[in-house]
Order: C-alpha cells, then sequence, then structure tokens
C-alpha cells in the first residue's frame, strides 16, 4: 500500500500534485511520502511484535524486538527523523551512517554496525557513541576492534555475522549468505571465533548475526537461515556464552510490478515467531534490520520527457533522469513501473519504448521494452517503488549534479535535499599553480 495515486487525472502524493512539485523543485526529484513510510514501519513493526496491525489495540506477545532500519536504503536526514520519531532503530555500514542517525536524533543504543570494512575511524566514534553492537564479519576485523577499544579505554559489544551457506534465491549482486560471498565467517567456524573472543579483554560478546540477501521473494531461505543460527546460538549457550540478541538481518522484498508477491509482513512476522517458539530457552532478544520494505513504495522518482525518437526498429523515449539519478534498471536490470503523471486514457495506445537517459552509455536506461501511451516532450513521467536504493546510491556521473528529494505529509511538502549546483560539483577541488606552469 502507498500513496501515491490519481486524483482528477493528476498522479498525486498524498494531497499534493507531483506536477506541482516539480514546477517547484525542476525535475527529475524523488519525492517521499510520509504516510506510506510511517505505515510500512507500522505495520512490519507489528508484525515483528506478534500483534495483528489489523486490530487496533491488540497486545504485542514479544516485547524484546527491535528495529533497526538498514539505513543505506534511504539516508535523507528526514527520513531518519521521521523513523527516529517513530522509536525505530538503526543499522549502518560506515562512519558517514553513523553520523547521519545520530544526527537524525536515533540513540546510539539502538544502532547496530554492520560490513566487511569497517576502519579504525569508524570503529573509534562507534565506540565512543555507544553503540548496541558491532556485528564483525573476519577474525581479523575482531581483533582491529579489540584493539581500537584497548586504545580507547572501552569495552566493544560485538556479534558476528555468521554466513549459513544459504541461497536467498534473489539476484547476486544482493544475495550475501553462500559461502563464497565476501560477507559474514563461516557458520562451522563460529564456535572458534566466539571462543577467541571471549579471551580478548575489550570486546563483550553480547549476540549472534545473519543475512542472507535482499529482495527477498520467498520466506524458506531466511527461515532456513535463522534456524541454523538459532542452532548455533543454542549450542554457544551450552557452551557458557550468555547471548542477549539475535539479529535475523532484513531483505524481506517487496512488489516492484504487477505480478509481484513477496510474504506480507504478517506473513513474515508469523514465520519468525513460530520458529523462535521453538527455541524458547534462548531468551533471546529479536533485532530485524528492514530497509526496502519501509522505504521502497514510499518513494517515486519523477522525470521528464526530452523527445521521443524512433530508429528502424525501436522506440527509445529520452528523459532528463539517467543512470546516475536511479541506478537500479543498469546495475541489477531492476524493474520500476513508470506512470505518465498526466493520467493517460484506458483506450490509449501502448508501444514497446525503452526509456532512456542522456548519460554517454549504453546500459543508461530506466526500463526497456516497456509498454507506453505517446509522451509528448515535457509530460513528465513517474519511476515508481524508488525510496529505496534510488537517491542513496546516486552519483555525480558525467558531472550531472544529484537531483532535489521532497517529503510529503497530507497536503504539505518540505524539499528536504536541495538540488546541487554545478558550483556544488566542483566544491573541494583544487587546481594546484604548477599544473598551469609550461
Amino acid at each position: 500500500m502507498d500513496h501515491f495515486n490519481y486524483v482528477d487525472g493528476q498522479l498525486c502524493c498524498e494531497s499534493v500534485p507531483l506536477a506541482r512539485i516539480v514546477a517547484d523543485v525542476g525535475s527529475p526529484c524523488y519525492v517521499y511520502s510520509y504516510a506510506t513510510l510511517r505505515r510500512h514501519y507500522e505495520v512490519f513493526a507489528a508484525a515483528l511484535a506478534g500483534a495483528d496491525p489489523a486490530s487496533a489495540g491488540t497486545a504485542p506477545r514479544r516485547e524484546r524486538t527491535l528495529i533497526c532500519y538498514s539505513a543505506k536504503a534511504n539516508t535523507n536526514g528526514a527520513v531518519l527523523a521521521a523513523l527516529a520519531q517513530l522509536g525505530c532503530g538503526a543499522d549502518v555500514v560506515s562512519g558517514g551512517e553513523l553520523f547521519r542517525v545520530l544526527l537524525a536524533g536515533i540513540p546510539p543504543e539502538r544502532v547496530v554496525f554492520s560490513g566487511v570494512g569497517k576502519q579504525e575511524d569508524e570503529i573509534s566514534a562507534a565506540l565512543k557513541a555507544g553503540i548496541l553492537m558491532f556485528n564483525v564479519e573476519s577474525e581479523a576485523e575482531l581483533a582491529l576492534v579489540d584493539e581500537v577499544a584497548g586504545r580507547l579505554g572501552r569495552t566493544a559489544p560485538i556479534s558476528f555475522r555468521v554466513n549459513p551457506d544459504v541461497d536467498a534465491q534473489t539476484h547476486p549482486y544482493i544475495s550475501t549468505g553462500l559461502k563464497e560471498s565476501k560477507f559474514g565467517v563461516p557458520i562451522d567456524r563460529a564456535p572458534e571465533l566466539y571462543a577467541r573472543a571471549r579471551a580478548l579483554a575489550n570486546v563483550e560478546v553480547r549476540g549472534i548475526d545473519c543475512h542472507i540477501g535482499s529482495q527477498l521473494t520467498r520466506l524458506e531461505p531466511m527461515l532456513d537461515a535463522v534456524r541454523a543460527v538459532l542452532d548455533m546460538a543454542r549450542r554457544l549457550q551450552a557452551e557458557g556464552f550468555a547471548l542477549t540478541h539475535l539479529d535475523i538481518g532484513g531483505g524481506l522484498g517487496i512488489p516492484y510490478k504487477d505480478g509481484d508477491a513477496p510474504p506480507a509482513p504478517a506473513a513474515y512476522g508469523k514465520a519468525v515467531f513460530e520458529l523462535f517458539a521453538e527455541y524458547e530457552d534462548l531468551d533471546l532478544t529479536l533485532v530485524c534490520e528492514p530497509g526496502r520494505v519501509i522505504m521502497g513504495n514510499a518513494g517515486v522518482m519523477v522525470c521528464r520527457v526530452l523527445l521521443e525518437k524512433q530508429s528502424r526498429s525501436k522506440r527509445f523515449v529520452v528523459v532528463d533522469a539517467a543512470m546516475n539519478d536511479l541506478l537500479r534498471p543498469s546495475l541489477y536490470n531492476a524493474h520500476h513501473t513508470l506512470l505518465p503523471v498526466i493520467e493517460p486514457s484506458a483506450d490509449a495506445p501502448r508501444t514497446p519504448a525503452d526509456v532512456v537517459g542522456p548519460i554517454c552509455e549504453s546500459g543508461d536506461f530506466l526500463a526497456k521494452d516497456r509498454a507506453l501511451p505517446p509522451l509528448a516532450s515535457g509530460e513528465l513521467l513517474v519511476a515508481r517503488t524508488a525510496g529505496a536504493y534510488g537517491a542513496s546510491m546516486s552519483s555525480n556521473y558525467n558531472s550531472r549534479p544529484r537531483v532535489a528529494e521532497v517529503l510529503v505529509r497530507d497536503d504539505r511538502y518540505a524539499v528536504v535535499r536541495k538540488r546541487e549546483t554545478y558550483e556544488d560539483l566542483v566544491r573541494g577541488e583544487t587546481i594546484p599553480k604548477w599544473v598551469r606552469e609550461r
């Protein structure tokens, strides 16, 4: 469910026509719906608390649950602040993300730090902030965390991200749980590594973690992975480890096009609860890291048609947005539903077209062979389901300024990131005098 709908023939975000926003901030731009973001978070939180989101006032059956939004999905400060107000924590993978989530008001004790390449300054900043825990992904990283913590006179709370060698059955670029993946430590080495951690002076073992991939469309792989990690947690507990947290990662898929039917949050929550019920003796706080399922359908990218170009065998719709603005189609061959801002008539002819941008790459496209009505120069076109991994993956390739981001709530909207200028592109650059010397 989202709040992008046609009203009197105009595509709107909540109560604001998208055309009005573009007239104000220009195109391309990203537009986010606060109502959608909030509803997605609340439905997911209810599912993970064991409550029925359709039944107002239903008491949650599980209180020891922590939702840590995967910040990489969308790091806009207004988005993070909205989630902070809702009580959400955060999963971060860089010092910059840590800086952003703390600035937005997410308490450090609700932050977990993941990623295979944590650097000393990032570890130091996280320790000083007092985060919940590091998800450690290698033996070398464990030694580094211990060293930095000792230097600061701190104790580093950790879990190990274990790799259960489970196929997430998703795109290979976002599948992270197989034995050949760069992520995590092999699950059969976990006991050895936990024993090493227990022997270190500056580390506190707090939990165990897994994450097998993103855009999961079936529950079975995730449940297989979590069961393997629960079995390992039980073994570790028998060996004297007082684990308090089990982080099951994120990755629940969302519908990008008609016909997509990933599991609903309620089904996901029910499956997780039924599994955890088999391991009640562990008494662990459940940590979950959703990103896409909260933000994906809460945002769109709006662009403008520049022209139509017809080759002998192909119709091209050239727009002012490009792969630097929305990378997912070029990177993953991902599908984003495209809609004109002005609602076309039901009987308007639709013919296949490649929707492409101005960048000098053949891989610069938003869609291929997409059935679209005639589109005149100047018309606005919307790429739906762009709230996650849209703006956060954008770049300045071809020296293109990054676009504006707008947050809508009811009939109000605010620019929450200004469009960059050409001057922004060169800010921080210098030309040494000797470059111009002959």
